[in-house]
């Protein structure tokens, strides 16, 4: 399309254009599903579509923008089925974000292959480059290829006004052809790309954000280097090095070379700060690694996914590498694998006594192998389920040594007893096992057992039955399997008062989220302070046949480590999980709050007064608008939204709460509120907060239109745009919401 260009950041090269004139390829689903396909790089570089060889007509379109990444050769379970037909260097593999499907190709060449597989590669890179400006930029264009039926470049006002009601926009028609003429400065009567791209700007004006700067710009059209400070310190609350920051923001952000050179922001270069990560609710600095990672392990919050190797339901869902691959690069850190005796003397994984498919153990050991610390350095924990016979346990014992090789943990660091856990910095690049042992870790260390425990009479009788279970032990359990579980042996949960008594911090108890909800219901308290020293797992009751989730927090309140939810499940619960590890370099471990590491805190969820600290933190958010909603999935064509606004609260029990604005008629585009909703948080260490945008229905539930969540802590006061997720935590690039954050502190003694 002539007169909308390919981004201005892509060189186009040789690839590119060999890109553009097209390729047949075979799509793959199955060892039978193979089906060729016309696949084509558009004019403008970001998007590609295919198309049907028999019937010439276009199939699908996807923007590159949706692609994750894209994999080499056989590295998908259907191109591994292929690999005697087809060589792996004529195949590739597309992985898009978020739940979507991947795409497996096979190209008529290994050339052909290579030329994709590195064309794919350049404009994936440009696509997670781009700034603010130039994801609206590339937004537009989006909608312009979409709406430009005819595809001659120029859309008369017809197609303009499908268009807006594709984007969500329910426009007067004397409004939208008041803007359509000024915008078609050619007079043709049809806009053309740049003509479209000022159409859609004088669209998009935003009131809110003007009156915000003429508040703080003496002459309205510049805010001047100490107008912009004083923005940054009265409203941004930014303290320290506040006229650096401002100088970096007008370097970064203004758009006017003049007004850089005079050290000066323009409305745009205003709003393009708003609209960045420095603007947004995110505090940046919590992006990164912020936390001290030299606490022992049961200090931390760990991201934990339960039956990993699933990716639909726990019944006839199907078991598959690419869930283990999706969790690690999500910053998991704990996974769950079921081993069962399979053919040939290879142990399998699969969920037992249901009908979901199979892979062989070795399998998921090589990608655990291959992906554990692409996403982060600290360790792994491989929670294995073992249900095989004694040979074949031998053969996972082996296939752990040999496939992982020094990456398996199969010694304390120091050699010695431990009298605490590691810490996550001690164990980096490390894969933990936890699984049952034989016996106790200090039978097979000659370190000075200063922990072990005087014998008196009364426990005489425990280590008796400690005696029992070691011998019960050794004849269900391969010695080779035992021996690669260092710090996380798992032992029946017996009461908290038998864990403290033989005190020993490399155990571990799994415990079902029910018999976890009593523990915290009847001794809250106890299991703060057993958390504080020993992990402690938490799984989904097996009723869960849809792989639904329960809420993790009420599980964290209580200081739980290892909450492990089915990461194939969107909703609320994976959202609060997401929402608390997108902090510290989303490295899967976040830690507890000081009341949850002290042996003897006397903290309790249920009653927030035994917090140590100050009184409740009041928050206010005033909700003012919102931008670009997305539509609603699957909803009738042109339906427009009416959204409305639900802040949530999770946290302790006294602080679980929701409010919402009212709904907005007709306006997914940009939807005003300006409502103010305020909550109280007894134990802010704990909270989340999620920002909900729905569909308003009267006559049925509202629907979903996207969602951020974020840990109390990570939250940035003053004006904030919030960048919105797809329901299964993808971002939707430009839909946001605009919000002011005041956060009132209780008086009391100085805050350090």
């Amino acid at each position: 399309m002539a007169s909308l260009p390919c981004n201005a950041r892509i060189q186009l090269t040789d690839t590119l254009e060999q890109m553009q004139q097209g390729a047949l390829m075979r799509k793959v689903k199955s060892k039978s599903w193979k089906k060729q396909r016309y696949f084509k790089l558009q004019d403008d570089c970001m998007t590609i579509w295919y198309q049907s060889k028999r019937t010439g007509k276009t199939e699908s379109a996807f923007s590159i923008s949706d692609v994750e990444t894209v994999r080499e050769g056989h590295q998908s379970e259907v191109l591994q089925s292929l690999a005697e037909e087809f060589p792996p260097e004529r195949c590739f593999t597309i992985v898009f974000y978020g739940r979507r499907g991947n795409l497996d190709l096979i190209a008529g060449s290994a050339e052909e292959a290579q030329c994709w597989v590195q064309g794919l590669r350049q404009l994936i890179e440009v696509a997670t480059s781009m700034d603010q400006r130039e994801r609206i930029d590339q937004w537009i264009r989006d909608w312009f290829q979409k709406a430009d039926k005819n595809k001659d470049g120029r859309m008369n006002f017809k197609e303009v006004q499908r268009l807006l009601k594709m984007m969500n926009v329910d426009m007067n028609e004397d409004h939208a052809l008041r803007l359509f003429q000024a915008a078609d400065k050619s007079e043709s009567g049809t806009l053309e790309g740049e003509e479209f791209v000022l159409f859609y700007k004088a669209l998009t004006e935003r009131e809110e954000v003007l009156s915000l700067f003429q508040a703080f710009s003496e002459d309205g059209k510049k805010l001047t280097l100490l107008e912009l400070v004083d923005f940054l310190r009265q409203e941004q609350l930014e303290d320290e090095g506040t006229e650096e920051l401002a100088m970096e923001l007008i370097d970064k952000y203004e758009p006017s070379e003049t007004a850089r050179a005079r050290h000066a922001l323009s409305a745009d270069g205003f709003l393009m700060y708003l609209c960045s990560p420095e603007g947004s609710i995110f505090n940046p600095r919590h992006q990164m690694l912020w936390q001290d990672m030299t606490q022992p392990l049961c200090h931390y919050f760990i991201s934990s996914s339960h039956n990993t190797y699933l990716i639909e339901d726990q019944i006839r869902g199907q078991s598959s590498i690419e869930g283990y691959i999706r969790a690690l690069k999500r910053g998991c850190r704990c996974l769950e694998v079921d081993c069962w005796d399979g053919p040939n003397g290879e142990p399998m994984v699969y969920h037992g006594h249901t009908f979901t498919s199979k892979i062989p153990f070795r399998e998921v050991v090589s990608t655990l192998g291959k992906y554990a610390f692409q996403a982060s350095d600290y360790p792994v924990i491989l929670s294995l389920e073992n249900h095989c016979s004694m040979e074949q346990q031998e053969v996972l014992a082996q296939q752990l040594r040999d496939i992982l090789g020094e990456q398996l943990l199969t010694a304390t660091v120091d050699g010695r007893v431990p009298t605490q856990l590691p810490s996550p910095e001690e164990l980096k690049h490390k894969i933990l096992l936890k699984g049952k042992k034989i016996g106790r870790l200090e039978d097979v260390l000659d370190g000075p057992g200063d922990e072990a425990p005087d014998v008196s009479d009364d426990d005489n009788g425990a280590e008796a039955e400690e005696e029992r279970r070691r011998m019960k032990d050794k004849e269900s359990l391969a010695q080779a399997l035992s021996d690669c579980v260092v710090y996380c042996k798992s032992v029946s949960f017996r009461g908290f008062q038998e864990a403290r008594s033989h005190s020993r911090p490399s155990e571990i108890s799994s415990l079902a989220e029910a018999k976890a909800r009593k523990l915290i219901r009847d001794a809250g308290n106890d299991f703060v302070r057993h958390n504080a020293w020993q992990l402690t797992r938490i799984y989904p009751s097996g009723m869960r046949t849809d792989s639904s989730n329960y809420s993790p927090q009420e599980m964290w309140n209580a200081g739980c480590q290892i909450v492990a939810l089915n990461f194939q499940t969107a909703g609320t619960e994976m959202d609060l999980c997401d929402g608390l590890f997108s902090q510290n370099g989303r490295c899967g471990y976040v830690l507890k709050p000081p009341f949850m590491r002290d042996e003897g805190t006397l903290f309790n969820p249920g009653e927030p007064s035994t917090r140590e600290g100050p009184g409740p933190v009041t928050l206010t958010i005033q909700v003012i608008s919102g931008q670009q909603l997305p539509k609603v999935a699957n909803s009738k064509d042109g339906a427009i939204i009416d959204p409305l606004v639900r802040v949530e609260i999770h946290g302790v029990p006294a602080d679980q709460a929701h409010q919402e604005t009212k709904y907005i008629e007709n306006n997914g585009f940009n939807p005003r509120w300006d409502e103010t909703l305020q909550f109280q948080l007894h134990v802010p260490e704990l909270a989340l907060v999620r920002f909900v945008v729905e569909d308003y229905d009267k006559t049925s539930r509202n629907d979903f239109v996207g969602q951020f969540t974020l840990a109390f802590a990570n939250i940035k006061p003053g004006y904030r745009h919030i960048h919105l997720l797809s329901k299964d935590g993808t971002s939707i690039p430009p839909s946001s919401l605009f919000v002011h954050i005041r956060i009132a502190e209780p008086p009391g003694p100085e805050q350090d």
